[in-house]
């Protein structure tokens, strides 16, 4: 590739990191959220670049110091060690696309490493707050709300199946099938897979299905999303958050977030013994190392027991 010789701020540089993100949603299809998220990172790095070189700069000339730079001024702007890992990891991705597609010979070195994370255990309920907030939902689908029917299903749904708060909201009616009891979903990367629907799950959501009908017989309305508003408009993320967060706090569970639902599921099932891979499958991660983090939830807990019953512990 011939290289690119531009002047700060000129666009020629910043034109690859568009085709690159371009690249992301068309080809590779990822969520839009993760787009966002690599634009972010890799205009902070062109800024960044503006300033470090003082003059005319290209991706093939930056080195190693460059990008050490980088992270050192995302530290000091007090940037979370997770963030700013990820922008090493949208970086790395950035330069493997040039590589690949534009013919560019300097790469990055490997060896260079970003901050190093403190794995969290993520947040889950425990069985008796799961069953008391399921009861609350269940008493305010009884009166008929229809916006308590639906919020029931999502959360059945959100349980059942342990999926994410993107799947969720992007489920079809076409995705769905009551009589095989399971559902498809596409996953990060629009990987699409089956997944389990409960019976408490399906009952909720053949009765919301029900309730729907009246609100997508708008002209407006979207009839094809299985969770909709009172205007029949398909749910944002950020809806069934507030939906999911107002669940949890009603059992004590402030701490706990839409995401906790998907990780309630997957220790729930390992607490009860099932298989690690199983439970890899069924969350749609690419690495069994991802799903594996759940075993430490368990194993603390079962410490926990141990502590709490053991007469000489």
């Amino acid at each position: 590739m011939a290289e690119h010789v531009v002047t700060p701020n000129s666009g020629g540089e910043r034109g690859l990191i568009e085709n690159f993100l371009a690249h992301l949603a068309k080809e590779r299809q990822l969520s839009p959220h993760t787009v966002r998220a690599y634009r972010r990172d890799l205009e902070s790095l062109a800024d960044f670049l503006d300033r470090y070189s003082g003059g005319p700069w290209t991706f093939a000339s930056i080195d190693r110091l460059a990008v050490r730079g980088f992270l050192g001024e995302l530290e000091r702007r007090g940037i979370a060690r997770r963030s700013a890992a990820r922008a090493l990891a949208a970086v790395r991705s950035f330069y493997r696309y040039l590589q690949a597609h534009c013919g560019l010979e300097a790469a990055l070195p490997r060896t260079l490493r970003g901050p190093r994370l403190k794995r969290a255990l993520p947040g889950h309920l425990d069985l008796a707050r799961t069953e008391r907030m399921f009861q609350g939902a269940e008493a305010r689908a009884e009166t008929g709300d229809a916006a308590a029917v639906r919020d029931l299903a999502i959360l059945e749904v959100f349980y059942s199946s342990g999926l994410r708060l993107a799947e969720l909201t992007g489920l079809d009616l076409g995705d769905l099938d009551l009589l095989g009891d399971q559902l498809r979903v596409r996953g990060k990367g629009r990987k699409e897979r089956l997944v389990p629907l409960g019976s408490r799950a399906h009952r909720a959501l053949r009765r919301w299905l029900e309730v729907r009908e009246p609100l997508v017989a708008r002209p407006e309305a979207d009839r094809q999303a299985v969770f909709v508003g009172r205007r029949g408009k398909r749910l944002t993320p950020r809806s069934v958050q507030r939906i999911v967060h107002r669940a949890l706090d009603r059992v004590g569970a402030e701490g706990l977030r839409a995401h906790s639902l998907r990780h309630s599921f997957a220790t729930h099932l390992l607490d009860a013994g099932a298989d690690l891979r199983a439970v890899q499958e069924l969350l749609g991660q690419a690495s069994l190392s991802t799903t594996q983090i759940y075993t430490h939830t368990s194993v603390e807990r079962l410490q926990q027991v141990y502590h709490r019953a053991h007469p000489r512990a």
